[in-house]
């Protein structure tokens, strides 16, 4: 992989910022293009459905901001390029390539565990996204604590305890955003293909009995596959159900 540093990428680390989402998403009016921002230390960090995400300093907070041109169902793939990105930069600073795996909708699994989350938040235009933040948080150093985490989810872990390895963020990041370039120009050129093949390469659970909880309703079956949209793909016991957004459980 390239480590260099991509062309046209801004980058901007923060000592210490509420949400580098939030921050990122404000600033977006100045910007000239697509720009990094990196917080060593993130005070109101959130992940999916506005949960809390733990943000010690140590660990990797990260957002990109993207100016897409694609109708917003295109925009909202990328975070699967996101976790292919991430899983990429992971596998390059540990040397693992088995140790790492995709869970849908947007969690990259160490050994099993969540190492990992994607969150993207976006302003629009009419009926257009204006600003797109690519919010990434990595347990570099630390994971939160068990009794903090839903019942049923799986248990969080940090890189440094699972492999021994202490990465700092700017490291870290000195790898993703060229994973993440890499997986950009791929997206733009050839759509979404390529990168749902490659993401089924490493998804979790894939063919696997799981449990999909969508608002107040839980589905039973079988990991299909995903489809073009990015969908779940689940085999129930009354037929094929299509999930655009869940919180998937083992």
């Amino acid at each position: 992989m390239d480590k260099g540093w991509p062309a046209g990428i801004a980058r901007h680390v923060l000592d210490s910022v509420g949400s580098t989402n939030a921050h990122a998403l404000s600033e977006a009016p100045t910007l000239a293009g697509p720009t990094w921002f990196l917080g060593l230390e993130q005070t109101a960090g959130r992940g999916r459905r506005a949960r809390a995400w733990a943000s010690p300093r140590g660990n990797f907070h990260g957002t990109l901001l993207l100016f897409p041109k694609e109708t917003a169902d295109q925009v909202a793939l990328r975070s699967f390029a996101a976790a292919l990105a991430l899983r990429d930069a992971l596998v390059d600073v540990t040397g693992l390539p088995g140790a790492f795996s995709l869970k849908w909708p947007n969690d990259v699994l160490l050994n099993g565990a969540k190492l990992a989350g994607i969150l993207l938040e976006a302003t629009t235009a009419g009926a257009g996204v204006q600003a797109l933040a690519i919010g990434i948080g990595v347990n570099l150093i630390a994971h939160p604590d068990p009794s903090l985490m839903e019942p049923g989810a799986l248990p969080a872990v940090s890189l440094l305890l699972e492999t021994g390895l202490c990465i700092t963020p700017e490291v870290f990041l000195d790898h993703l955003a060229p994973a993440y370039a890499r997986w950009e120009a791929l997206f733009t050129a050839q759509g979404f293909a390529p990168l749902r093949e490659a993401w089924l390469e490493h998804a979790a659970r894939l063919g696997e009995r799981i449990r999909a909880r969508t608002g107040k309703d839980t589905h039973h079956g079988v990991f299909d596959t995903i489809d073009s949209h990015g969908n779940l793909i689940l085999l129930t016991a009354t037929g094929r159900l299509e999930i655009p957004a869940a919180d998937v459980f083992f």
